[in-house]
């Protein structure tokens, strides 16, 4: 391919991105009451602390919840890096399996 053409598509790419992006910004976590209406209110501190120490009690009140994370279950953590590993490596080792014979192996491994 001419560098040429590379080099412009890739111009391209970055300036479109670019201008994009503007429209595309992430935002911090809203912190605003919602009215009745759908009017947004102050999110004092006040109302903040008052949603922690309520939290905090919960947590406190349920120790054997944790953190609310399922590490072992299929959607969480370890669950999905097992499923994930057995997957790829199922695949991996019909690979290794086929490469072991055939046309293209080496003369006396199989």
């Amino acid at each position: 391919m001419n560098k040429t053409i590379l080099v412009a598509a890739s111009l391209i790419a970055v300036f479109t991105m670019g201008y994009y992006a503007e429209n595309t910004v992430a935002f911090a976590q809203y912190m605003g009451n919602v009215g009745g209406e759908g009017q947004t209110g102050a999110y004092t501190l006040e109302e903040a602390l008052e949603i922690q120490r309520r939290r905090i009690e919960a947590a406190e009140a349920n120790p054997a919840s944790g953190s609310g994370t399922p590490y072992l279950d299929a959607s969480g953590v370890v669950g999905a890096s097992v499923i994930a590993g057995a997957v790829f490596g199922g695949i991996a080792a019909a690979f290794f399996i086929r490469g072991r014979s055939g046309k293209y192996a080496a003369m006396g491994r199989g």
